[in-house]
């Protein structure tokens, strides 16, 4: 009887980046992955700490895994990402149908885990902060993944503590990969069919890896990615403000991969803010860095992280905010209303009126929204180059994303799937472009 693992992901990128390093995992001990619930021996729930109300959401998942295996067999339960790193026991404690919770760090241990419980029925948590280990481990398993655009994790955790984030908890402390271990699974992405690599961190400009008392930097990476051949396209999320080094700048000058759209979250317009955030920046750092960014190339455009009605925010403090939003443009930016996570410095501060906090949150998006609908707006009758990832239910129309991540929709063949074509934009809404192929490109006329 073969082995069967479904896997459910929440959250952030690296989480679908870990998922998918988990099912290559797997497989060395007989699992293959099936996208059917009910036929899997093996249930993993990845899960993700930054939303709100994260833990009550998993044992939601686990209550409707009840009903579905009611009548059937129970496969083996497993919690695994940020919420079992910051619950560990406390979810074995809490329901008897978990039957292992693993952390984001302890993803080499997963196979051996899994193994012990099927001879000894012992459920047990594993939660050690141990990334040197992991990534040694995972080097040694090819990365099946193929992807147009595939993730590639080159760092992990946070050193930063700021006020509202759990990361420095449920991730640990930064750690670097091997900066020739990075290269490596990269070729192997784009030999496997990548066009595109997305370079993932918790804090990716961080990225710091010593080798023979030479330092490698994000930027090392990006001009290293950039003399791999097959490869198109070079992007890395998530940033910190601190950590954008002229080296980095400079990267958008000299590499023709690396895209044109920076994912840089600030969180509020307001230094006062910031500092009660303990971000470590002021605004004026980051709209310097807007500014060199905009000399080198004026197309470069930014998407940012906003939390609203931060405890201590007042009527000027939000203004701020939007006066930032109003100079810099952002076409693509998350924005929520501050929810306190247990166990950071910030879970105990006063909240500030709901009511309050809905409207300035509704202020904020209105204009962010109105950003993103006059950037798509602007791309109507232009041709537009495009990354095409996928055919969208074999309804013979594709998908693809322009420089700046925006889904772009249009009819065409299979053929053109991880090809860069030339698209002319007909019309538009907030989120996506529609458009018709250039039928001069050179993909079509071969």
């Amino acid at each position: 009887m073969s082995k069967k693992v479904f896997i459910k992901t929440f959250g952030c990128q690296m989480n679908e980046y870990d998922s998918n390093r988990i099912i290559d995992v797997v497989k060395k001990i007989g699992f293959e992955k099936t996208n059917v619930i009910e036929d899997s021996n093996c249930f993993i729930l990845n899960t993700c700490h930054i939303r709100d109300k994260a833990k009550e959401k998993v044992y939601h998942e686990i209550g409707r895994l009840k009903k579905r295996f009611k009548e059937k067999r129970k496969p083996i339960v497993i919690v695994a990402g940020c919420v079992a790193q910051a619950e560990n026991k406390e979810m074995l404690n809490r329901e008897p149908y978990i039957d292992l919770v693993i952390g984001p760090q302890s993803y080499h241990k997963i196979n051996n885990t899994i193994l012990n419980f099927i001879e000894n029925k012992s459920r047990n948590e594993i939660t050690d902060f141990d990334s040197i280990s992991k990534f040694d481990y995972l080097s040694k398993i090819k990365n099946k993944k193929s992807k147009v655009s595939s993730f590639l994790t080159i760092q992990e955790g946070c050193d930063k503590f700021c006020h509202f984030c759990v990361v420095p908890y449920t991730r640990g402390p930064e750690y670097s990969r091997p900066f020739y271990q990075i290269l490596e699974e990269a070729e192997i992405l784009v030999k496997k069919g990548a066009k595109e690599i997305i370079l993932l961190g918790q804090n990716v400009n961080a990225y710091s890896y010593f080798d023979k008392n030479k330092e490698f930097r994000l930027s090392n990476l990006i001009m290293s990615l950039e003399k791999i051949s097959g490869l198109d396209r070079i992007r890395y999320t998530t940033s910190h403000p601190r950590d954008m080094t002229d080296d980095l700048i400079e990267c958008y000058s000299k590499s023709k991969k690396l895209m044109p759209f920076v994912h840089l979250p600030i969180q509020s317009g307001s230094n006062k803010i910031l500092k009660l955030m303990n971000r470590k920046h002021r605004v004026e750092d980051y709209i310097l860095v807007y500014e060199k960014l905009k000399k080198i190339n004026s197309n470069i455009e930014f998407s940012s992280d906003f939390i609203v009605g931060y405890p201590g925010e007042n009527d000027d403090d939000f203004k701020d905010t939007f006066e930032l939003i109003k100079k810099i443009k952002f076409v693509n930016s998350y924005s929520f209303i501050f929810s306190p996570r247990p166990g950071t410095t910030a879970a105990n501060l006063k909240m500030i009126d709901e009511k309050v906090l809905k409207q300035r949150l509704k202020i904020i998006q209105e204009r962010l929204f109105q950003y993103q609908i006059e950037k798509n707006k602007s791309l109507e009758g232009k041709y537009i180059d495009v990354l095409v990832e996928n055919e969208i239910n074999d309804q013979n129309k594709l998908f693809a994303r322009n420089d700046y991540m925006t889904s772009v929709i249009f009819d065409g063949s299979k053929n053109l799937i991880g090809k860069v074509v030339s698209v002319k934009i007909k019309n538009s809404n907030q989120n996506s472009l529609f458009g018709e192929i250039d039928l001069n490109n050179k993909f079509i006329a071969a």
